[in-house]
């Protein structure tokens, strides 16, 4: 009959194992890939999309005399947004679709929010509606559509002041984009 081992080996034992599982997995996990910090998302295939996002490369700076400390940065000319902290470190950035009224450059705050959903007078759903700005007599605000889709191109002469974002970009802003957050508009 072999010797019994005290539960103090039996213990050790079971340690110095799982100690050397996880060194082992330790050093495959850092051997492996290294993601970037801009994840990039699946391609859509071909559709009838009238407003075809461009292809991401690396994030671009937030533009120069867009403020500073806390704030949503949104300029026309690219058709991008930035999440800016206090600090003044971009915590998030991405394309946009915007509508046909665009806000003159300055700065602006974060009025009335709408987390339900609504039809856009694109008549498509929305939903996560940040009004910050009128122009011309039009309202303009962030949303992102509740199916996730592009918007279709406006109709002749129509004023939209919705700038449509993507359903996961249109969460973090609204989440970022509480009442009062300045929204910097630059060309």
């Amino acid at each position: 009959m072999p010797a019994r081992l005290p539960s103090w080996a039996w213990v050790s034992g079971l340690t110095v194992g799982a100690i050397a599982a996880v060194t082992v997995l330790a050093m495959q996990a850092d051997q492996g890939p290294h993601p970037t910090a801009v994840a990039t998302k699946p391609k859509p295939s071909a559709s009838a999309d009238a407003h075809p996002r461009p292809k991401e490369t690396a994030p671009a700076p937030v533009p120069e005399g867009s403020g500073t400390g806390r704030r949503v940065v949104y300029s026309v000319g690219q058709d991008r947004v930035w999440l800016v902290d206090a600090s003044d470190a971009t915590r998030r950035s991405f394309k946009v679709w915007p509508g046909t009224v665009d806000p003159d450059p300055g700065k602006y705050s974060v009025g009335t929010r709408r987390q339900d959903p609504t039809t856009g007078s694109d008549g498509v759903r929305i939903e996560q509606i940040v009004y910050f700005a009128q122009e011309d007599g039009v309202w303009v605000a962030f949303s992102n559509a509740v199916d996730g889709s592009s918007p279709p191109p406006p109709a002749d002469g129509a004023k939209t002041g919705g700038i449509r974002l993507p359903k996961a970009d249109g969460d973090a802003l609204w989440e970022f984009g509480t009442s009062g957050t300045t929204v910097s508009v630059v060309a």
